[in-house]
């Protein structure tokens, strides 16, 4: 089978479904790269630059990595694995200072851990009582003493390949988390030295990781140890919960010619003991297939995974990073998977071993609507889901219409003790000590609303978002009342992190403005003639404005902004939601003012920090800035392997740091689509393809020597297509077959262009004819790659990849 030219795809290509495939389809040979041993890489075809960029991007190892935030990891969103030495070795003191990667080491760790695997002993929390548990790890011991290393993280393929040497010999690797199966299978091939290598599986201790940073609640004890033994060939690792129910590992090896191959599966159950079963049935199954097969299917669904878009721009070093960020997010994301907890499903030591509700969530999944990766959108399914439980988490008396989210919760949205001890989880306002964090709902509705956007499903609005938007504005209209100016006015509440409860505080007020607008744009789509209407008009029209000072938004009308604070959350009208975005010189003041007083503090800035700001920054067309703030996040917070931490591991930052980029390439709010809205002087290149928009369209867009060259959008819904293309000067408008399309002016750059669904628009400068390629830019410089290169011993540099 012949692959399109890249010509081709762009001419003729369609999204069906939201899948856009250029080359193979999955399942094809060709598509799976069977041919291709997966130990060696060919030279990539310059006909296919999804192949081009993926290999490009790859993380290597020429050191060992002895943490989590440096080694390899792999995932499917359920099942992950973190992969470094094991703790332990006899390095040689740091005596050629790199971090003590110059000894030797006795093994090398494979984490298991997966994302369903939690207690379930509400009375203690969500951070206790139903944390996400450790499970366990294994040890991968040679029979030398491990000297060197060489591997390679293959975005394409989504497997770690390469070789350990030890003072005996070598050992080569290949490894998967198989996206399907749900099992890691990691296959040795030794020398003759190394023959006699072992796997050791050492369970871990079934207690919330919390324990290690906070005192236990009273009463609260761990659960008792993991029973470890073999049935009919399949060992296993039984954990049996004071709850009730279990989770098992269960893994066998096996010898195929000179290799041997470990297949491992988790399953959790709950409230039964059923675990077992599916555990050692998975198991048998599995490993019954040569890891080539399981590979092929493997590698069939990651290829068609990255074909859905394409993104290229000249700085090596983000370009690569963007694209470890797709991988990342596929590796801890599925529809059907919990929602990301902090760490996705690479459980570490961290005080924060469950689901954030006010900030990561939502950062952690605003990517893939871009990227055209909306089948990975758990959020939308969880709320539609679990939303019963969100009722129960507020207070009795307003259950009947109201709903909201606590600031933690498990993956079935139960946040646990505050839910046990006062009946509720979300706070009261202008009552409720110490923090009543009211619009963590909303905040996740607003994601809900961006994927409806993106693919004009009307399921969405009417099966989740407008049902439970209703009931999140409906818990805050309880409390709004009249003050002496005749405003509408909210008791004190908690804006997220920064100390103390606010009246009027912005966080709340500007997630009800735009929960009200939502709600009314909604039920007109909708056809619903909703009796709540009338009230939420008179909210849009009669609520106090959003408190500022001097330094631009306030946390509230009680407190200013006046220390270093990473979380944006009194900003979220300008970004976010898009409601402030500087129309008038006066907003567009507030907005800088704003953003300069808030990242003006240092000391408590973080990494999430800086992806605001770009984004932010972005908003207000200042590519500069917004390269700038993403430059720092790159330099002060993000570790060799992509993998972000504070206290512990937090997985939000850099995926939103993606977000970040596509704000710079592409924004769609506000029924406009804006193409390199804030591209840098240094991207004087850049290719953009398959990008998702708001209207469901799908944007393919060529920039070179610093001018848009070409803009051509698909429609998918028929949705109003109004476009700021960026092409310079007169314009020719044509359609999919090359006929004038006719278009109006719609202001500040933009064309109004009517299509229908499945119709395309191609613009370009007058009279010119570009050559339609989906190509990646030269880089500007040479960088290094993400992971552990070797270093120069002469300069201390790392080398180009």
């Amino acid at each position: 089978m012949s692959s399109p030219s890249r010509r081709t795809v762009l001419a003729t290509g369609s999204a069906l479904g939201g899948t856009f495939l250029a080359g193979a389809l999955p399942g094809s040979a060709e598509a799976a790269d069977n041919a291709e041993s997966p130990a060696h890489s060919a030279t990539p075809s310059p006909a296919d630059p999804w192949r081009t960029v993926l290999d490009d991007a790859d993380l290597v190892w020429q050191r060992m990595p002895t943490t989590w935030d440096e080694g390899p990891f792999l995932g499917n969103g359920f099942l992950g694995s973190g992969i470094y030495a094991e703790p332990g070795g006899d390095q040689d003191g740091d005596q050629d200072g790199d971090g003590g990667r110059g000894g030797t080491f006795p093994a090398v760790r494979f984490n298991v851990q997966h994302s369903e695997v939690q207690d379930h002993r509400p009375e203690f929390g969500s951070l206790f009582g139903l944390a996400r548990l450790p499970i366990g790890h294994f040890t991968l011991e040679p029979v030398g003493r491990i000297t060197g290393l060489d591997w390679r993280l293959r975005l394409r393929h989504a497997e770690l390949t390469g070789t350990l040497t030890t003072d005996r010999g070598t050992l080569t690797i290949r490894a998967l988390v198989h996206t399907s199966r749900s099992v890691l299978a990691v296959e040795i091939t030794p020398s003759e030295g190394e023959r006699g290598f072992r796997w050791v599986f050492h369970p871990a201790e079934a207690i919330s990781p919390r324990a290690a940073f906070r005192p236990l609640p009273d009463g609260y004890q761990g659960n008792p140890p993991a029973e470890v033994g073999e049935r009919n060939g399949v060992s296993t690792a039984v954990q049996s919960l004071l709850s009730g129910g279990q989770h098992v590992t269960a893994w066998r090896e096996r010898e195929r010619g000179r290799s041997r191959t470990l297949y491992v599966h988790v399953a959790h159950s709950y409230p039964r003991s059923t675990a077992l079963d599916r555990a050692l049935g998975t198991v048998r199954r599995t490993s019954s297939l040569p890891y080539d097969q399981l590979a092929l299917t493997h590698r069939a669904w990651w290829n068609a995974y990255y074909r859905k878009s394409f993104l290229s721009l000249p700085d090596a070093r983000i370009q690569r990073f963007y694209w470890i960020q797709l991988y990342k997010t596929a590796a801890a994301a599925r529809r059907d998977a919990p929602v990301m907890a902090t760490c996705g499903p690479w459980l570490e030591s961290t005080p924060w071993p469950n689901t954030w509700w006010n900030l990561n969530a939502q950062l952690e999944y605003w990517l893939i609507h871009g990227s055209n990766h909306l089948e990975l959108d758990a959020i939308t399914r969880a709320l539609g889901e679990f939303r019963e439980n969100l009722v129960k988490e507020v207070p009795t008396p307003y259950r009947a219409d109201s709903m909201g989210i606590p600031r933690t919760t498990d993956p079935q949205l139960v946040n646990g003790a505050a839910s046990t001890l006062m009946g509720y989880g979300v706070g009261i306002p202008g009552q409720d000590p110490p923090t009543p964090e009211v619009g963590n709902l909303t905040w996740a509705l607003h994601n809900v609303w961006l994927s409806y956007r993106h693919t004009m499903d009307e399921s969405i609005l009417r099966d989740v978002l407008f049902p439970l938007l209703r009931r999140a504005v409906n818990y805050y209209l309880h409390f709004l009342e009249p003050g002496p100016d005749g405003k509408l006015h909210l008791p004190a509440t908690f804006s997220p992190e920064y100390g103390g409860n606010s009246r009027d505080c912005n966080y709340d007020l500007m997630l009800l403005t735009w929960g009200c607008r939502t709600l009314l744009e909604s039920a007109g789509i909708l056809g619903i003639d909703d009796e709540l209407a009338p009230r939420w008009r008179e909210v849009l029209a009669r609520r106090v404005p959003y408190p500022t000072d001097a330094g631009g938004y306030m946390i509230g009308a009680d407190i200013p902004f006046a220390k270093s604070h990473r979380h944006y959350s009194h900003l979220l009208a300008v970004y976010p939601l898009y409601e402030v975005t500087g129309r008038t010189p006066e907003e567009r003041a507030l907005i800088e003012r704003s953003l300069a007083h808030w990242v003006g503090f240092e000391g408590a800035l973080q990494g999430y920090t800086f992806t605001g700001a770009a984004s932010v920054s972005a908003l207000l067309g200042k590519g500069e800035d917004a390269l700038g703030y993403l430059g720092q996040l790159m330099s002060r917070f993000v570790q060799p392997n992509t993998m972000y931490k504070e206290t512990g591991p937090v997985i939000e930052t850099p995926l939103s740091a993606a977000q970040s980029l596509h704000d710079m390439v592409c924004q769609s709010w506000g029924g406009v689509i804006r193409v390199f809205p804030a591209v840098p002087a240094a991207w004087a290149d850049l290719t953009v393809h398959g990008f998702r928009t708001e209207g469901a369209f799908l944007l393919s867009a060529v920039r070179e020597g610093g001018a848009t060259r070409w803009v051509r959008l698909t429609s998918e819904a028929g949705a109003p297509c109004v476009v700021r293309h960026g092409v310079g000067g007169a314009i020719d408008v044509r359609d999919g077959r090359g006929r004038p399309l006719r278009y109006s002016a719609a202001g500040d750059g933009a064309v109004r262009v009517a299509l229908k669904r499945g119709d395309s628009v191609l613009i370009t400068a007058k009279g010119d004819r570009p050559d339609l390629t989906v190509a990646p830019v030269r880089p500007n410089a040479q960088a290094p790659r993400w992971g552990l290169p070797a270093a120069d011993v002469r300069t201390g540099s790392l080398p180009a990849g």
